[in-house]
C-alpha cells in the first residue's frame, strides 16, 4: 500500500508541475498532505511536516543570507568587471555565451556549493542572455548540468555521505571516478555546444526577419518621403536593445542588466568586497563553520560596510526580497514532501520493494543497478535518505555477491547530475527563480540530458573497472 501511494504521489506531483497545473509551492504542499492522509498519517502529519521543516531550516537560512550577500555584491559592482570581460569574449555569439556558461559553472562549482554557483553564474551572465535574446532556460539547463556533474567532488556532499554510510574513505570513492567526471563534463560541454548552436540559428533567423521588416519599412518611408523632396538614408535603422548592442567592444552592452551608473556602486570598496567574498569561499571549503552561519556573518559585514545607514541596509534587503521569498517558500514547501515521504515510511517501503523485485540472477550486477537506481532515488528523496537509508541495504545485499562497499559507493554517486535537477534540491529552485524560468520548462529540457550525463559517467566507471559489471 505504501509503495503504491509513494509512486502515485510522485506521479501526481510531477504531472501537476510538468503540465503547469500547479505551482511548485502548491504541488509540494497539497499533494503530500493529501497522500499522507490517505496513508493513514492522521493528525500525526503535523509532526512529520514539522520534522521536515526542522531538517531544511538551515538550508532556508543559507539561501536567505546567501541571496542577500551576493545580491549586495552585485549591487556594489563586484561582478561588473567579470561581466565586461565575458561580454568581450562572447562577441555577440550565443554559442560562445552558452559554452562560457558551462565553463564558468564548472569552475565556480569547485566550491562544492550549488547555491553559490548559481547566484554567481546567473548574476554574471543573465544580463548577457537578455541582451543577446538567448533563452534563459538554456542558462538553467547548462548551469544545472555542469554543477550536477561537479557535485561528486568530495567536499560537495554525496561522496562524503556515501563514504560515511559505508565506513570507507571518501578519496577511495572519488579518485578512481575522476575519469568518469571528466567524461561527464565533456558531455555537458557537448550539450552546451548543441544548445548554443541551436540558439545561434534561432536568433539568426529572428534577426533576419527583423531586418527584412526594417528594410521594408524603410523603403516605404523613402517612397512616401520622395514626393516631399526630403532625402532618406539607404541604411535600415537598428533597434535599441538588440543583439548588435551586446557585442560592443567598449564593454557597455550589459547596461540593461547591470547599470554602470546605479547609485549602489561602491568602486572604492571593490578590493574589500573581493577580499570578503574570497575569504567566505575559502572558509566555506575548509568547512570550519556551518555554511548558514558563514553567510549570516558575511551578509552582516557586507551590509554594515557598504551601506552604513540603517535606511540603506533596509533598502538593500528589500531589493532582493522577491527572490528571497520565492526560494525560501519553495524550500519550506519541499520540507512537506520530505517529511511525509519519510514520516509515513514510503521511502523505506519503496526501497525495500525495489530490492525484492530484483531477480537473484541480477545480483552480481547490483553495482550497475545501484547506479541506475540512483537517478530516480536521489531525484525523489534527499541525499541523506538515499545514502544513509537505502545504500546500507543495497551494499549489504551486494556483499553476498562479492561486490565491495567502495564499488557500490562509486556507482551510487553517478546519479548526482540527475539528482541536482530535483525540486527537492533548494539550489535548483534558486537557479530557476533567479533566471525567471518556470521549473517545468527547465525540467522539459534538462532531465533527459541529465540522465545521459549520469549514465555516461556510470558507463565509463564500468569500462575502466571502477564499478564491477
Amino acid at each position: 500500500m505504501l509503495v503504491a501511494l509513494g509512486f502515485l504521489m510522485v506521479a501526481v506531483f510531477m504531472f501537476l508541475i510538468m503540465s503547469k497545473r500547479a505551482t511548485p509551492v502548491v504541488g509540494l504542499i497539497a499533494v503530500p498532505v493529501a497522500f499522507g492522509i490517505a496513508a493513514g498519517a492522521g493528525l500525526g502529519i503535523g509532526d512529520m511536516i514539522t520534522d521536515g521543516i526542522k531538517s531544511l531550516a538551515p538550508t532556508a537560512a543559507l539561501l536567505f543570507f546567501a541571496i542577500i550577500f551576493f545580491g549586495i555584491m552585485i549591487d556594489v559592482g563586484l561582478f561588473d568587471p567579470l561581466v565586461k570581460l565575458i561580454l568581450r569574449l562572447v562577441r555577440n555569439d550565443p554559442m560562445r555565451l552558452v559554452v562560457g556558461t558551462a565553463v564558468l559553472a564548472m569552475v565556480v562549482s569547485l566550491d562544492g556549493d550549488g547555491s553559490t554557483t548559481f547566484i554567481i553564474v546567473t548574476s554574471a551572465l543573465l544580463p548577457l542572455y537578455m541582451k543577446l535574446k538567448v533563452s534563459p532556460v538554456v542558462l538553467t539547463v547548462v548551469a544545472g548540468l555542469a554543477n550536477g556533474a561537479m557535485n561528486i567532488v568530495p567536499w560537495g556532499g554525496p561522496t562524503v555521505r556515501a563514504a560515511s554510510a559505508l565506513g570507507i574513505s571518501p578519496s577511495d570513492v572519488f579518485v578512481p571516478m575522476i575519469p568518469s567526471l571528466v567524461v561527464g563534463l565533456v558531455v555537458v560541454l557537448l550539450f552546451a555546444v548543441q544548445l548554443g548552436y541551436s540558439e545561434r540559428r534561432r536568433i539568426g533567423t529572428l534577426e533576419l526577419t527583423d531586418e527584412r521588416l526594417l528594410v521594408s519599412a524603410g523603403s516605404g518611408l523613402r517612397r512616401s518621403a520622395s514626393g516631399s523632396g526630403s532625402g532618406g538614408s539607404g541604411d535600415a535603422p537598428r533597434t535599441g536593445g538588440g543583439s548588435g548592442d551586446a557585442g560592443s567592444d567598449d564593454g557597455q552592452g550589459f547596461v540593461d542588466g547591470l547599470d554602470p551608473e546605479r547609485p549602489t556602486l561602491r568602486p572604492k570598496l571593490l578590493w574589500f568586497n573581493m577580499l570578503v567574498t574570497v575569504a567566505l569561499l575559502v572558509v566555506l571549503v575548509m568547512d570550519v563553520l556551518p555554511i548558514p552561519v558563514l553567510f549570516m556573518v558575511a551578509a552582516s559585514i557586507a551590509l554594515t560596510v557598504n551601506f552604513p545607514r540603517v535606511k540603506e541596509q533596509q533598502e538593500a534587503i528589500t531589493r532582493h526580497s522577491s527572490s528571497i521569498v520565492s526560494v525560501v517558500a519553495m524550500v519550506f514547501a519541499a520540507a512537506v514532501l520530505t517529511g511525509v515521504f519519510q514520516g509515513t515510511g514510503m521511502v523505506e517501503a519503496m526501497a525495500q520493494w525495489l530490492l525484492e523485485i530484483i531477480p537473484a540472477a541480477l545480483g552480481p550486477h547490483l553495482a550497475v543497478i545501484t547506479g541506475i537506481l540512483s537517478l530516480p532515488f536521489t531525484f525523489f528523496m534527499s541525499n541523506d535518505a538515499f545514502y544513509f537509508g537505502v545504500m546500507p541495504v543495497l551494499a549489504e545485499t551486494a556483499s553476498t555477491y562479492g561486490i565491495e562497499p567502495v564499488e557500490m559507493a562509486r556507482a551510487s554517486i553517478t546519479g548526482q547530475t540527475f539528482h541536482m535537477q530535483s525540486p527537492l534540491v533548494p539550489a535548483i529552485l534558486l537557479l530557476v527563480t533567479l533566471a525567471g524560468v518556470p521549473l517545468a520548462d527547465h525540467h522539459k529540457k534538462v532531465l533527459w540530458r541529465a540522465a545521459l550525463v549520469s549514465l555516461s559517467m556510470l558507463v565509463v566507471g564500468v569500462v575502466l573497472g571502477q564499478i564491477p559489471w
